[in-house]
C-alpha cells in the first residue's frame, strides 16, 4: 500500500465501536419526530450496510492480546480477484454478489453426500466468534474477530469415508456478478485444497460473519473458509462445492506458479517467498502508519500448539 493510500485510509478509519454507535444514532433519529424531515437520508445511511447481526458466542481459546485490526481496514483492503486485482476493488465491485440464494454441495469420497443451503449452514453449530491473525503471503497481516465454527462439524456431517485423504474447495465463478473473471490471471473458478487432517483441526473455521455481523461480499460471503495458520489465499471464498478426494487437489495459485505457492503454503518465516522475505510482516492499520516497523513473522502464524504435529517429520522447505 502506497503512502497516500495509508493516509487516505487513516483519514478514513472509524473503529468498530464508533461506527456501531453511528449506526444506532442513525437508526434512532430516523425513528424519532426530529427523524421525520431527514427521514429519508438517514433510511438510505441505515441501510447503505446490508450486514445482518450473527449471534456467536466468543471462544475464549481464541482471544488475542493484539488489537484487532479496524473494520474498515478489514472490508476495505482484501484480495479478491473475481472482483479485481487492486486492494480496493473488492469493495468497490463486490455489490454485484447474489448471496441468496446460495447452496453449498459436500460430495465425492463420503457415505452422505448432500447439498445445503445457506439457512441450514447457519444452524448446522453453535456460533463462535474466535479472534485470529491473518498472514498474507505479501508481507503484512491483521487480527479479525470472525465469526463461524469448526469445518469439522460439517464434515462429520457427511461421513468421510477411508479412501478420503484431500479436501479441495471450489469457489463461485459467475462472470456475470463477478467482474474480475474477465481476467486470464487464473483458470477460474478458483480452488484450494487441504488435507483431510487439516480440514479436521479444530482451528479450521467455517465462516460466516466478522464482528458479530454476516460476511462483506468482499470478504467471501455468505460462507467461506479461514485457517489461520496459513497464507491467507488458502482460506477459499465465496464456497460453493466442497469434494472430498484421495488425490492432492491442484490449486489455483500452485497452478499458476508452483514454484511461488506451494500446496500447503503454512506460515513460515525460515522458507522466503522466491521475490521476497517471510520473516516479518506489516500490521495493516498500524497507528504509525507506514512508519510504524514491521514486526516478526512467527512459525504456523503462531498456531505452533495446535498445528505442527500435523507436519512432524516433513521437510517444510520442499513442502512449502
Amino acid at each position: 500500500m502506497s503512502t497516500n493510500e495509508q493516509k487516505r485510509l487513516s483519514q478514513e478509519i472509524t473503529p468498530k465501536a464508533v461506527f456501531e454507535r453511528r449506526r444506532d444514532l442513525i437508526k434512532h433519529a430516523a425513528a424519532g419526530a426530529f427523524g421525520l424531515a431527514l427521514a429519508p437520508w438517514f433510511s438510505r445511511e441505515a441501510l447503505a450496510s446490508n450486514a445482518q447481526k450473527l449471534i456467536a458466542t466468543p471462544n475464549p481459546n481464541f482471544v488475542l492480546k493484539e488489537e484487532s485490526t479496524s473494520y474498515q481496514y478489514v472490508t476495505g483492503y482484501n484480495n479478491f480477484y473475481e472482483f479485481g486485482t487492486d486492494k480496493s476493488d473488492p469493495a468497490a465491485n463486490a455489490h454485484s454478489l447474489q448471496t441468496r440464494p446460495w447452496t453449498v454441495s459436500i460430495e465425492g469420497l463420503v457415505k452422505k453426500p448432500m447439498t445445503l443451503d445457506i439457512d441450514a449452514l447457519l444452524k448446522l453449530a453453535p456460533m463462535e466468534e474466535r479472534i485470529y491473525r491473518m498472514r498474507c503471503v505479501e508481507g503484512w497481516s491483521m487480527v479479525i474477530p470472525w465469526d463461524g465454527y469448526s469445518l469439522s462439524k460439517l464434515l462429520n456431517q457427511v461421513q468421510p469415508l477411508g479412501s478420503a485423504k484431500y479436501v479441495e474447495f471450489i469457489t463461485l465463478a459467475d462472470r456475470k456478478q463477478m467482474p474480475g473473471l474477465k481476467s486470464q490471471i487464473i483458470d477460474w473458478p478458483y480452488r484450494e485444497g487441504l488435507r483431510l487432517d487439516e480440514a479436521m483441526n479444530p482451528l479450521t473455521l467455517l465462516t460466516f460473519g466478522l464482528y458479530g455481523e454476516t460476511l462483506p461480499k468482499q470478504n467471501g460471503a455468505p460462507v467461506r473458509i479461514v485457517v489461520p495458520w496459513k497464507y491467507g489465499f488458502k482460506s477459499a471464498k465465496s464456497i460453493v462445492k466442497i469434494r472430498l478426494t484421495e488425490e492432492m487437489p491442484k490449486t489455483s495459485w500452485s497452478q499458476f506458479d508452483a514454484r511461488e505457492y506451494g500446496f500447503y503454503s503454512n506460515v513460515n518465516p525460515l522458507v522466503d517467498h522466491p521475490r521476497w522475505s517471510q520473516a516479518t510482516e506489516r500490521r495493516i492499520g498500524d497507528s504509525k502508519g507506514g512508519f510504524a516497523p514491521k514486526i516478526k513473522t512467527q512459525m504456523f502464524n503462531g498456531y505452533g500448539d495446535q498445528v505442527a504435529s500435523m507436519y512432524a517429520g516433513m521437510d517444510l522447505k520442499k513442502f512449502y
